[in-house]
């Protein structure tokens, strides 16, 4: 398996894999591939990774700012995260989760949020602090990973790409 960084030709393929990797899912709207294209069209994919196997893409990886009210800066969103179906369980979405923090943390970020279930991305650190919110969601599926000690607190806003319906 090789991560790399995304290019323009792999947006379809980006999309496709996203698009399957989603669609049945329980909460989902069907909607990630079309956050992406519009994260990406905003200029807002701050990193966005991809994993190749046997030289075709199976995965990604996106990561974008978010904005919290008490003005904490660098800061980024993770996801949609996407693997394949036929490639799930493989630990092809733990590769690029690491990689992808690594690199964030490396570049001086202050740290990530996503929603998500904690028994899933607990093991990458994340969990829920409850001086972050994302109105809207449950706490418990509200979950952040501070690279170095944070005082980051209050509301996080998501870029509006996440409101991408098509």
């Amino acid at each position: 398996m090789i991560i790399r960084k995304e290019t323009a030709a792999d947006f379809d393929v980006i999309s496709a894999v996203t698009k399957a990797a989603f669609e049945n899912h329980p909460f989902s709207k069907n909607t990630e591939q079309f956050i992406i294209n519009a994260l990406r069209a905003a200029n807002a994919l701050t990193l966005s990774l991809v994993a190749e196997v046997g030289g075709r893409v199976v995965g990604h990886i996106a990561f974008s700012p978010v904005t919290i009210s008490e003005g904490s800066r660098n800061w980024y969103g993770v996801g949609p995260v996407s693997v394949s179906p036929e490639f799930q369980r493989q630990g092809i979405g733990t590769a690029l989760i690491n990689e992808g923090l690594s690199l964030l943390k490396a570049s001086g970020a202050g740290g990530c949020v996503l929603v998500g279930e904690s028994d899933y991305y607990g093991r990458f650190g994340f969990k829920n602090l409850p001086e972050l919110v994302l109105v809207g969601v449950p706490q418990e599926y509200f979950l952040a990973l501070a690279f170095e000690k944070s005082g980051a607190r209050g509301v996080v806003v998501f870029h509006q790409g996440f409101a991408a319906k098509s």
